[in-house]
């Protein structure tokens, strides 16, 4: 660690600009009368999801058990569920979030996002709210493009991602000559259509228009609500601009056995990776249990937007301090 790095990584310009957004982004939410909130941070559960990783410390002190674990929070979204479940309409918040091991171009451990739950929406109407912000706040003037995962996949790698063989995923991914440095085994269905995802087709998505991918596989609902079928569907989209994946938003699970279910399924999948196991997020499910209204919400990373409007390859560029100097 160097003393001669104390200066900002992000311009003054840039600083501004991040004011200026900030400011439109709460006019935005003032004008639809969505009420801005603010939750705790370090809480006593985190995030199950299998590809999140938390920071955690230990409390000594007051109101709680000496040496209580308590966690950074990957994202504002059990405590906001939790404002929904307790009737406080919809809501919205611009927060830290922290993520153990991701930093890069698009990536800093520390990054600030933008959570927002509208009551009474599915995701193709929250779809449209989130173009509408995107388009101020980039100050674009085009319709948003929409796909589902399937033509997505049969459009650029000629597979249907619902249906392809294991073998035919990881022999699309060998003829592009994607390495994963691991055994095929290890890797797993969703980790090979994620390989073919971020390789082969993310680079392509949203470079003349944004465009919304929906319709996902169930396995990779996480907390989203699955739409039975013959192919059962995640009801979850993803925003990509320029390549950049922006926005991920669910038609949201209110269900409460069955977020207990999903809860399984990410610890067993945490313990064969290896990764440290959360215990159950009860508050959560008692939350859900009480009843969460029918709603849709989506998480922004609110940086990555400021670098697209900024014309930045990197979040460093816009990020006041990275974790490098810190």
């Amino acid at each position: 660690m160097s003393c001669n790095d104390w200066r900002p990584t992000a311009s003054i310009e840039n600083i501004r600009l991040r004011a200026e957004l900030l400011t439109k982004t709460r006019q935005f939410f003032a004008a639809r009368d969505v009420l801005e909130v603010e939750t705790p941070l370090l809480c006593a559960a985190t995030a199950s999801d299998p590809h999140l990783q938390s920071f955690s410390t230990c409390y000594n002190g007051p109101g709680l058990p000496a040496g209580t674990s308590l966690y950074l929070q990957t994202s504002p979204e059990a405590a906001m569920k939790r404002l929904l479940a307790a009737g406080r309409g919809s809501i919205y918040q611009i927060c830290k979030a922290f993520r153990d091991g991701e930093y890069g171009a698009r990536h800093n451990p520390e990054f600030t996002m933008l959570e927002w739950y509208r009551v009474g929406f599915d995701h193709f109407a929250l779809m449209e709210e989130v173009e509408a912000l995107v388009q101020v706040l980039l100050g674009l003037d085009c319709k948003f493009e929409r796909i589902t995962y399937q033509a997505l996949f049969e459009s650029y790698l000629g597979l249907d991602p619902h249906r392809a063989s294991l073998d035919d995923l990881t022999c699309c991914a060998r003829e592009a000559e994607v390495s994963t440095g691991l055994d095929d085994a290890d890797i797993g269905r969703d980790g090979w259509l994620d390989l073919l995802m971020s390789h082969l087709i993310e680079p392509h998505l949203g470079q003349v228009v944004p465009v919304f991918i929906y319709d996902y596989p169930a396995s990779q609902a996480a907390l989203a609500k699955v739409r039975p079928g013959e192919v059962a569907l995640a009801e979850r989209f993803e925003l990509y601009v320029t390549g950049v994946e922006l926005a991920n938003g669910y038609h949201e699970l209110c269900d409460g056995d069955e977020f207990l279910r999903r809860f399984e399924r990410d610890t067993l999948q945490r313990k064969r990776e290896g990764h440290f196991v959360p215990g159950i997020n009860y508050r959560l499910n008692a939350a859900l249990e009480a009843g969460l209204p029918r709603s849709a919400g989506v998480a922004l990373g609110f940086d990555r937007l400021l670098m697209l409007s900024a014309g930045c390859d990197s979040i460093g560029e816009v990020v006041i301090f990275t974790v490098e100097n810190a």
